[in-house]
Protein backbone atom coordinates (compact mmCIF):
# COMPACT_ATOMS: atom_id res chain seq x y z
CA UNK A 1 0.00 0.00 0.00
CA UNK A 2 1.23 3.46 -0.88
CA UNK A 3 -0.24 6.90 -1.48
CA UNK A 4 1.52 9.72 -3.30
CA UNK A 5 -0.32 13.01 -2.86
CA UNK A 6 0.37 16.53 -4.08
CA UNK A 7 -1.23 19.25 -2.00
CA UNK A 8 -1.49 22.65 -3.65
CA UNK A 9 -2.94 26.07 -3.15
CA UNK A 10 -2.05 29.65 -2.33
CA UNK A 11 -0.32 30.91 0.78
CA UNK A 12 -2.75 31.17 3.68
CA UNK A 13 -5.21 28.54 2.41
CA UNK A 14 -4.16 25.87 4.92
CA UNK A 15 -2.13 23.46 2.78
CA UNK A 16 0.26 22.78 5.64
CA UNK A 17 -2.65 22.03 7.99
CA UNK A 18 -3.93 19.44 5.50
CA UNK A 19 -0.45 17.90 5.42
CA UNK A 20 -0.33 17.82 9.23
CA UNK A 21 -3.68 16.01 9.43
CA UNK A 22 -2.61 13.40 6.88
CA UNK A 23 0.72 13.04 8.69
CA UNK A 24 -0.88 12.43 12.08
CA UNK A 25 -3.28 9.92 10.50
CA UNK A 26 -0.41 8.07 8.78
CA UNK A 27 1.55 7.89 12.03
CA UNK A 28 -1.53 6.56 13.85
CA UNK A 29 -1.55 3.72 11.30
CA UNK A 30 2.19 2.99 11.74
CA UNK A 31 3.02 3.98 8.16
CA UNK A 32 6.25 5.34 6.75
CA UNK A 33 5.99 8.87 5.43
CA UNK A 34 7.99 11.59 3.71
CA UNK A 35 6.96 15.13 2.92
CA UNK A 36 8.54 17.94 0.94
CA UNK A 37 7.09 21.43 1.15
CA UNK A 38 7.58 24.46 -1.05
CA UNK A 39 6.47 27.71 0.47
CA UNK A 40 6.17 30.21 -2.35
CA UNK A 41 5.61 33.87 -1.71
CA UNK A 42 2.96 32.90 0.80
CA UNK A 43 2.66 36.37 2.33
CA UNK A 44 1.88 37.68 -1.15
CA UNK A 45 -0.55 34.96 -2.17
CA UNK A 46 2.09 32.86 -3.90
CA UNK A 47 1.76 29.17 -4.64
CA UNK A 48 2.33 26.63 -1.90
CA UNK A 49 2.63 22.93 -2.57
CA UNK A 50 3.64 19.83 -0.74
CA UNK A 51 4.59 16.35 -1.92
CA UNK A 52 3.25 13.88 0.64
CA UNK A 53 4.10 10.18 0.43
CA UNK A 54 3.15 7.40 2.82
CA UNK A 55 3.40 3.64 2.59
CA UNK A 56 3.54 0.42 4.59
CA UNK A 57 7.14 0.07 3.27
CA UNK A 58 9.99 2.58 3.64
CA UNK A 59 9.71 5.60 1.34
CA UNK A 60 12.99 6.41 -0.40
CA UNK A 61 12.34 9.93 -1.66
CA UNK A 62 10.16 12.78 -0.52
CA UNK A 63 9.52 13.91 -4.11
CA UNK A 64 6.89 12.30 -6.31
CA UNK A 65 8.07 11.52 -9.85
CA UNK A 66 6.14 12.87 -12.84
CA UNK A 67 3.11 10.74 -13.64
CA UNK A 68 3.07 8.95 -10.27
CA UNK A 69 0.76 10.99 -8.01
CA UNK A 70 -2.34 9.14 -6.87
CA UNK A 71 -4.02 12.41 -5.91
CA UNK A 72 -3.73 16.13 -6.47
CA UNK A 73 -5.62 17.84 -3.68
CA UNK A 74 -5.88 21.55 -4.39
CA UNK A 75 -7.57 24.36 -2.53
CA UNK A 76 -7.32 26.56 -5.65
CA UNK A 77 -8.31 25.54 -9.22
CA UNK A 78 -5.46 27.16 -11.18
CA UNK A 79 -2.95 25.66 -8.79
CA UNK A 80 -4.54 22.24 -9.39
CA UNK A 81 -3.75 22.53 -13.09
CA UNK A 82 -0.14 23.54 -12.40
CA UNK A 83 0.63 20.05 -11.03
CA UNK A 84 -1.03 17.91 -13.71
CA UNK A 85 2.32 16.54 -14.97
CA UNK A 86 2.61 14.65 -11.66
CA UNK A 87 -0.83 13.00 -11.85
CA UNK A 88 -0.89 9.30 -12.78
CA UNK A 89 -3.31 7.97 -15.39
CA UNK A 90 -5.45 6.49 -12.61
CA UNK A 91 -4.99 9.41 -10.20
CA UNK A 92 -7.64 11.83 -9.00
CA UNK A 93 -7.70 15.61 -9.20
CA UNK A 94 -9.79 17.07 -6.37
CA UNK A 95 -10.03 20.85 -6.28
CA UNK A 96 -11.95 23.75 -4.86
CA UNK A 97 -14.14 25.47 -7.44
CA UNK A 98 -13.52 29.00 -6.18
CA UNK A 99 -10.39 30.78 -7.37
CA UNK A 100 -8.07 32.90 -5.29
CA UNK A 101 -7.53 35.73 -7.76
CA UNK A 102 -4.06 37.02 -7.02
CA UNK A 103 -2.80 38.07 -10.47
CA UNK A 104 -4.14 40.65 -12.94
CA UNK A 105 -4.78 38.23 -15.83
CA UNK A 106 -6.28 35.40 -13.83
CA UNK A 107 -7.97 32.88 -16.19
CA UNK A 108 -11.74 32.74 -16.55
CA UNK A 109 -13.29 30.52 -13.87
CA UNK A 110 -15.46 28.61 -16.37
CA UNK A 111 -12.40 27.91 -18.55
CA UNK A 112 -10.49 26.60 -15.52
CA UNK A 113 -13.37 24.25 -14.70
CA UNK A 114 -13.53 23.10 -18.35
CA UNK A 115 -9.82 22.23 -18.25
CA UNK A 116 -10.23 20.35 -14.97
CA UNK A 117 -13.20 18.40 -16.36
CA UNK A 118 -10.94 17.09 -19.14
CA UNK A 119 -9.17 15.00 -16.50
CA UNK A 120 -10.77 11.57 -16.36
CA UNK A 121 -10.95 11.42 -12.56
CA UNK A 122 -11.90 14.86 -11.26
CA UNK A 123 -13.95 16.29 -8.45
CA UNK A 124 -14.69 20.01 -8.24
CA UNK A 125 -16.03 21.09 -4.84
CA UNK A 126 -17.44 24.45 -3.73
CA UNK A 127 -15.46 24.22 -0.51
CA UNK A 128 -15.85 27.90 0.35
CA UNK A 129 -19.65 27.71 0.48
CA UNK A 130 -19.62 24.37 2.29
CA UNK A 131 -17.18 25.73 4.88
CA UNK A 132 -19.39 28.78 5.49
CA UNK A 133 -22.43 26.52 5.82
CA UNK A 134 -20.65 24.39 8.44
CA UNK A 135 -19.84 27.45 10.52
CA UNK A 136 -16.33 28.54 9.52
CA UNK A 137 -15.23 30.00 6.20
CA UNK A 138 -11.66 29.26 7.30
CA UNK A 139 -12.30 25.50 7.16
CA UNK A 140 -12.40 25.26 3.33
CA UNK A 141 -9.11 23.37 3.42
CA UNK A 142 -10.59 20.73 5.74
CA UNK A 143 -13.69 20.50 3.50
CA UNK A 144 -11.29 19.73 0.64
CA UNK A 145 -9.51 17.09 2.72
CA UNK A 146 -12.87 15.47 3.44
CA UNK A 147 -13.77 15.48 -0.27
CA UNK A 148 -10.43 13.87 -1.12
CA UNK A 149 -10.58 11.38 1.76
CA UNK A 150 -12.13 8.76 -0.52
CA UNK A 151 -8.85 8.67 -2.45
CA UNK A 152 -6.49 8.65 0.54
CA UNK A 153 -5.66 5.18 1.81
CA UNK A 154 -6.24 5.98 5.46
CA UNK A 155 -9.25 5.20 7.63
CA UNK A 156 -11.59 8.18 7.85
CA UNK A 157 -11.56 7.79 11.64
CA UNK A 158 -7.78 8.35 11.59
CA UNK A 159 -8.30 11.66 9.79
CA UNK A 160 -10.88 12.60 12.42
CA UNK A 161 -8.45 11.65 15.20
CA UNK A 162 -5.73 13.71 13.53
CA UNK A 163 -8.00 16.77 13.48
CA UNK A 164 -8.65 16.30 17.19
CA UNK A 165 -4.90 16.18 17.80
CA UNK A 166 -3.96 19.08 15.51
CA UNK A 167 -6.59 21.46 16.88
CA UNK A 168 -6.55 20.25 20.52
CA UNK A 169 -4.94 23.44 21.85
CA UNK A 170 -7.64 25.55 20.17
CA UNK A 171 -10.48 23.93 22.10
CA UNK A 172 -13.52 21.76 21.49
CA UNK A 173 -15.43 24.34 19.43
CA UNK A 174 -12.67 24.54 16.79
CA UNK A 175 -12.26 20.75 16.80
CA UNK A 176 -16.01 20.30 16.26
CA UNK A 177 -16.10 22.87 13.43
CA UNK A 178 -13.27 21.11 11.64
CA UNK A 179 -14.79 17.65 12.13
CA UNK A 180 -18.05 18.97 10.70
CA UNK A 181 -16.16 20.47 7.72
CA UNK A 182 -14.32 17.17 7.13
CA UNK A 183 -17.58 15.21 7.10
CA UNK A 184 -19.34 17.76 4.88
CA UNK A 185 -16.48 17.51 2.41
CA UNK A 186 -16.56 13.74 2.44
CA UNK A 187 -20.25 13.83 1.53
CA UNK A 188 -19.42 15.63 -1.75
CA UNK A 189 -18.38 12.40 -3.42
CA UNK A 190 -20.42 9.20 -3.46
CA UNK A 191 -18.50 6.23 -4.81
Amino acid sequence: MKNDIILSGVGGQGILSIAAVIGYAAVENNLYLKQAEVHGMSQRGGDVQSHFRFSDKPVASDLIPYGEADLILSVEPMEALRYLPWLSDKGWLVTNSKPFINIPDYPDEDELHAQIKKIKNNLIVDADTIAKDTGSARAANIVMLGAASHFIELPFQSLQNAIRKLFARKGDEIIDLNLKALTAGREQYNK
